[in-house]
């Protein structure tokens, strides 16, 4: 798991496409290699991948069918700018929210917008995921743990402060790129949860209750 806080930028150097997925190598001068290890995970622009080969300053992954036909990675070439982020350790400090690297689909950005001290964006994001995006709560985008400020049917609005913007791909970013979204793994456990107790009136009354109790509804 990881935690959203991107710990440095990484550049993909190849990426050989096949049948099965892709191999893809990625060189970062700025990521501490010293405790990494292969077998290791990695989370590249948000998809946790798997280190197979280990370089000084660089490492190789493979990446599933099913990862790239999820994530942007099908449009990425090589010179590309990717967030990194090492698997989180029981000490690591948890600065973002819990970010499990399962990209849940591809947003699009429709625009920005740079205030005095930041700069808004908003992301249209698939119809399909769009359910789970909630005023304030925690989403990630491209591995970066950030807040929802602003919904508007499929569309929602972050803020980016400067630090976050300026140590991430975020300084790369357009209108009209594309960018990997992961919603709040707690808003898919609840969706399960109560579409389970809808096929028990009981269970589904006890539901209810436990999510008011706790602030849910």
């Amino acid at each position: 798991m990881f935690t959203g806080i991107v710990q440095a930028l990484g550049t993909i150097t190849s990426i050989s496409f096949n049948g099965k997925g892709a191999e893809i190598s990625i060189e970062s001068k700025d990521l501490d290699f010293s405790d990494v290890a292969i077998g290791d995970s990695i989370a590249c622009n948000g998809v946790c991948l798997t280190v197979v080969k280990l370089g000084k300053n660089s490492f190789v992954a493979d990446v599933s069918h099913e990862t790239i036909e999820c994530t942007i990675f099908k449009y990425l070439n090589p010179g590309a700018t990717l967030n990194l982020e090492k698997a989180l350790t029981p000490t690591t400090h948890m600065g973002g929210h819990i970010v499990q690297g399962h990209v849940d689909g591809v947003g699009t950005i429709s625009s920005m917008s740079r205030t005095d001290n930041a700069v808004d964006i908003w992301i249209n994001a698939p119809e399909d995921i769009s359910r789970y995006i909630a005023i304030k709560g925690s989403i990630t985008i491209n591995g970066i743990s950030l807040t929802v400020n602003e919904v508007k049917g499929d569309a929602f609005r972050l803020t980016l402060i400067p630090h976050t913007h300026d140590i991430t791909n975020a300084t790369m970013w357009n209108v009209g790129d594309r960018v990997n979204i992961e919603v709040d793994v707690l808003a898919r456990y609840l969706e399960r949860l109560l579409n389970h107790g809808h096929n028990n009136k009981k269970k589904s009354t006890m539901t209810a209750s436990f999510l008011m109790e706790n602030g849910f509804m």
